[in-house]
């Protein structure tokens, strides 16, 4: 095998020493195939090159210590040598970290002496941070108290919001030295939280060490502080809430029973006073931060049933007047203790309208269903206040009719409050009604978009209220003339007078144009006109298909320009609310409203293609008359419109054809 190689190879150098230029060439061919490839290695090794260092992210003169580097042990030596520390996890291209860094540093310039803030950054991919992190979303806020952490903020990077939740992780008791700070601390709108403990045997009891964890618990699982605590050390104000024994919790309710942690049952531990709060606490304003205009957290809260939503500019640190007033409205509403002699069992209650010389509307319940059509002949129906009446014809039925004349503003009122009522009939409405509400709160500041869309025109000083039933897709405005708790009357009743907001897009500018804009104001005066006939285009812009029908139903309005029998509209369903008769189930949808018989709207078949000849076709078959009879010009305009009938008609059998050519 070796031999006849050599013998190959003898053969070859033979051959190349005949003839030097296949040689020449064999070695010209071997140096351009090696060439390239040695440049495009070379390239390859210039272009990876090696990450720069991280910069600062914060000022070195600031008041936030910055481990621009990912050195996630310095941040633990820092945090334990520390009372309360902010540890900020960011990304140093993260726009939101961006934002986070003024809103920190300005926290941080209040709070630095009782206030240790560290920011780490845990993107840096040599750094500890990168390694043992795992993080999805930058920034990350977490807050440690003393050895307990992390507590995550989760709430709007604000300076007043994130400040707050920091003061309230730093002292999450709060000291009640004397009965009138208990009282103040119990008649409060948040929930809360009393704990007795002695100081006499130690320093810090065992109890008194749970009850504190149990408050920083609860600040883990809601970042926004909606129950607080407190201690008292002092046995005559322990007596106030009837707390006699020693490492006694004590849990406030408005509208139910208060409670006493069950020692008995449960062992006094920070997780277990912690869930037994959360198990038995009143939920009467929800507060919900909506991370933009369509949420799922907002629609899951909706979905519940009819809610009331209040926008209202609101600063955690300061006290709000309006916020209390329209807390006081929702206890009251909620509160189904006994009233006047009206026991708070299940009854099914019937509005009626009273008779009489001013108008008044009554509430009419009864405890048991059956009664309630006997009831209604029988009872004589005043404008008189709640009363309570006992049926004559069975022994087991309770009658309550509590009445009310209609709805109006109480003169004098302060600005920038809310009216009040001047009866006290929503006391226990939640019981009288089968529209139950829920009362949820937003920062009108934060989510004043949100608000816009439902319906308001101005950011003033007044809070926004709207009432919105999502089963039945309707939502009703408050007024400023009007008080709240006539707005929650009038929807609780069966004929409610209250008519439903039709959000619609305002139009500045009005340039005249072949097809007509629509919107929720002007609908009706257009498309009910019953001189004319109108023909609809139901569209939205983020509906692709209908911004192809633009073209086809201009040539159509071309067709009847000049012409004053039919009108060519549009109207955006996206940003106009409708009412339910006149709505679409899909879009594009085209209806034609005929004059003079508008009840007998006729929709274009959705089997049929939307062209012009079809669209041209579809008015002319249901309308009562020719189209050109009204016109200035009948014969020239019937001469030209039979014309381009003509031309239409053409070009689709051409098209035609053409297809079955090719087929």
């Amino acid at each position: 095998m070796l031999q006849r190689v050599r013998a190959q190879l003898r053969q070859v150098s033979a051959q190349m020493a005949r003839r030097p230029v296949l040689c020449c060439g064999a070695i010209l061919l071997i140096c351009a195939l090696i060439l390239p490839i040695t440049l495009t290695c070379g390239r390859e090794k210039a272009v990876v090159a090696l990450a720069r260092a991280p910069g600062r992210f914060f000022p070195t003169d600031g008041q936030v210590l910055d481990l621009f580097l990912g050195q996630l042990e310095e941040a633990h030596v820092l945090r334990e040598e520390a009372d309360v520390s902010v540890v900020f996890y960011y990304a140093p291209w993260c726009a939101h970290c961006l934002t986070a860094q003024r809103v920190l540093q300005q926290v941080a310039l209040r709070l630095t002496a009782q206030v240790q803030f560290v920011a780490v950054n845990c993107w840096w991919h040599q750094g500890r941070c990168r390694k043992q992190k795992n993080f999805f979303q930058y920034p990350v806020i977490h807050l440690y108290y003393w050895r307990f952490g992390p507590i995550e903020y989760r709430g709007p990077v604000q300076s007043e919001y994130l400040e707050s939740f920091i003061l309230r992780v730093s002292t999450p008791l709060t000291y009640l030295p004397t009965s009138r700070a208990l009282h103040t601390f119990l008649t409060h709108q948040q929930q809360g939280v009393v704990g007795y403990f002695q100081f006499n045997s130690s320093p810090q009891p065992a109890g008194y060490i749970s009850f504190l964890l149990s408050a920083l618990h609860a600040l883990r699982r809601d970042h926004q502080g909606a129950v607080r605590f407190a201690v008292v050390t002092n046995q005559a104000v322990a007596e106030g809430v009837s707390l006699r024994e020693d490492e006694s919790v004590y849990l406030h309710r408005h509208l139910n029973s208060s409670l006493v942690f069950p020692r008995a049952q449960r062992n006094l531990t920070a997780q277990a006073v912690c869930d037994w709060v959360f198990e038995n606490r009143e939920s009467v304003v929800h507060w919900i931060q909506p991370t933009g205009a369509k949420s799922y957290s907002l629609e899951a809260e909706l979905q519940k049933g009819p809610a009331l939503l209040t926008f209202l500019p609101h600063n955690p640190l300061s006290a709000n007047q309006l916020l209390n007033q329209v807390t006081d409205v929702a206890l009251r509403y909620h509160s189904c203790g006994s009233e006047d002699g009206v026991s708070s069992v299940p009854r099914c209650c019937q509005s009626l309208l009273a008779s009489g010389a001013e108008a008044s509307v009554c509430e009419l319940c009864v405890s048991h269903c059956w009664a309630l059509s006997v009831c209604v002949e029988h009872v004589q129906l005043s404008s008189a206040p709640c009363r309570s009446v006992q049926g004559s014809y069975s022994p087991f039925s309770q009658i309550s009719v509590c009445c009310r004349s209609v709805p109006r503003p109480i003169p004098g009122s302060i600005p920038g409050s809310i009216p009040v009522s001047i009866t006290d009939s929503i006391t226990g409405l939640q019981c009288r009604t089968n529209n139950t509400l829920r009362f949820y709160m937003l920062d009108a500041t934060l989510h004043w978009t949100l608000a816009q869309r439902l319906g308001a025109t101005n950011h003033s000083g007044r809070p926004f209220i709207t009432i919105i039933n999502l089963r039945d897709e309707t939502h009703y405005v408050l007024k400023h003339t009007d008080s709240l708790e006539d707005f929650i009357q009038n929807f609780s009743v069966s004929f409610s007078p209250l008519h439903r907001h039709l959000v619609g897009h305002k139009q500045h500018q009005h340039t005249q144009s072949l097809i007509q804009e629509v919107t929720s104001d002007s609908f009706l005066d257009t498309v009910m006109d019953s001189q004319r006939d109108v023909l609809l285009l139901y569209y939205s812009t983020w509906c692709g298909f209908c911004s192809l029908l633009n073209h086809v139903f201009l040539q159509l309005a071309r067709l009847f320009q000049g012409n004053g029998a039919l009108t060519v509209a549009r109207v955006n369903v996206g940003r106009n609310d409708l009412p339910w008769e006149f709505m679409v189930d899909h879009l594009p949808s085209v209806l034609l409203f005929p004059r003079h018989r508008k009840q007998m709207s006729v929709k274009f078949p959705e089997n049929t293609p939307m062209t012009v000849p079809n669209l041209l076709r579809f008015v002319l078959q249901h309308t009562s008359h020719a189209p050109w009879e009204e016109s200035g010009s009948g014969a020239e305009s019937a001469s030209l419109l039979g014309a381009e009938l003509h031309r239409l008609l053409r070009e689709v059998s051409g098209r035609q054809e053409g297809k079955c050519e090719a087929s």
